[in-house]
């Protein structure tokens, strides 16, 4: 069988990055992030996790960013211009959003925010079309910035994406027989403007198809 051999140093899963020709993958030494910042706060010690991009046909891996112990990466995007990588500082109380350079070498910090700006790390999360940093819990959606908003979702209702002055959720429903429905809400205030059955899907060149 012909193949390239990469060392990945235990990364063995990439997955493609919405927008970009680039994969990227990581190792979770302490769980996600918010089971690594559990770990964190009751006194355990974390491994830092490693981050990790590459881009066909270069069997080569890049690395911008490479945290420090207490230093736990969540997922990356890409915002139409640049990828951004979220990553948690949890001695220094921080959380840190870098801007990677066009040629993933390099990596310098766009966006510094306390971590008191969230309850915990429960579905911190970057998106895109702007950049937006977001949390989720069970009950309530956080817009953490550029913004701060919060609002109340239904325990089956999680944000697919943002769309520029809306916010794309799925919700799904047992009733007896599951279905999905896509609901539009304006950012970054939450209210309601759309609902449509159907499944939200993304294609590779990133159209939203919606299969009703």
């Amino acid at each position: 069988m012909d193949y390239k051999r990469v060392d990945a140093h235990g990364v063995t899963c990439l997955v493609p990055m919405e927008g970009t020709d680039w994969q990227w993958g990581s190792d979770y030494t302490a769980g996600d992030l918010y089971e690594a910042e559990e770990l964190y706060r009751d006194g355990h010690p974390i491994r830092k996790n490693r981050l990790l991009f590459a881009r066909c046909p270069e069997p080569r891996l890049y690395e911008p960013i490479t945290a420090r112990e207490g230093q736990y990466f969540g997922r990356p995007c890409f915002d139409g211009e640049a990828v951004y990588v979220l990553l948690v500082d949890f001695p220094q109380n921080a959380i840190l959003i870098y801007r990677c350079a066009a040629d993933m070498e390099t990596a310098e910090v766009a966006v510094r925010l306390p971590l008191d700006a969230v309850p915990d790390c429960y579905n911190l999360m970057l998106h895109a079309r702007p950049l937006t940093l977001t949390r989720q819990s069970h009950e309530e959606f956080q817009v953490v910035w550029p913004e701060q908003s919060a609002f109340p979702l239904d325990l089956t209702e999680t944000l697919d994406c943002r769309d520029g002055a809306e916010l794309i959720f799925s919700k799904w429903y047992e009733d007896p027989d599951y279905r999905e429905e896509l609901v539009l809400r304006r950012y970054p205030t939450g209210e309601v403007l759309e609902r449509a059955s159907g499944t939200l899907m993304t294609m590779p060149d990133g159209q939203k198809w919606l299969f009703t």
